[in-house]
């Protein structure tokens, strides 16, 4: 029965990995900024593992997303800073999974509302790492690009701040519109 249990995760952290990946692919033309970033539907795969599979669904499912993204579509000028906005970045996603249990009982309670403000905040909580993330990597790795006069932490919270804001809102409203019709999507029956 554990080793069904193992393999059913190991599966759907592929197969969500993949979607999220094919997401971030088909919606990336939205806003793609010139130092990398992009308005994008990809991290909605990772905050459904995170509700349906907890802090280990969505730091696996984050994690091979960034290797993906890595391997297929890279943007890296330094190991370090591939490490950062690939690996770090989509990794810390799945902190959402935090939110676990009350999104999950929420919804087993039928408590929509309460539902999405759990939902809502594990986005919010897991899109604002992702941000941190690329912050660190612009202050350290793209402060060249920052116009003369301008703070490089300024400069590179307001140029991720720009595609990552929009990607928080509309996954948050992507994933409660999908768990509040759907709450089957989480449960592992």
């Amino acid at each position: 029965m554990q080793s069904n249990r193992r393999l059913l995760f190991l599966v759907e952290v592929a197969i969500l990995s993949a979607l999220a990946l094919l997401l971030d692919f088909s919606s990336s033309f939205i806003l793609k900024l010139p130092q990398g970033g992009s308005v994008s539907i990809g991290m909605i795969p990772i905050f459904i593992m995170s509700y349906r599979w907890g802090l280990k669904g969505g730091l696996s499912t984050g994690f091979l997303l960034g290797l993906l993204q890595a391997i297929l579509t890279p943007q890296i000028f330094h190991p370090v800073q591939g490490f950062i906005d690939y690996y770090l970045a989509f990794t810390v996603v799945g902190f959402s999974g935090l939110l676990f249990k009350p999104v999950k009982n929420s919804l087993l309670a039928n408590k929509k509302n309460r539902a999405m403000i759990y939902i809502s905040l594990g986005i919010i909580l897991g899109g604002l790492l992702r941000l941190v993330m690329h912050v660190i990597s612009g202050v350290f790795f793209f402060a060249s690009f920052a116009p003369e006069g301008t703070p490089v932490l300024l400069y590179s919270i307001s140029y991720n701040a720009s595609y990552m804001i929009p990607t928080i809102i509309i996954s948050a409203i992507i994933v409660n519109i999908l768990l509040i019709a759907s709450p089957r999507l989480i449960n592992k029956k």
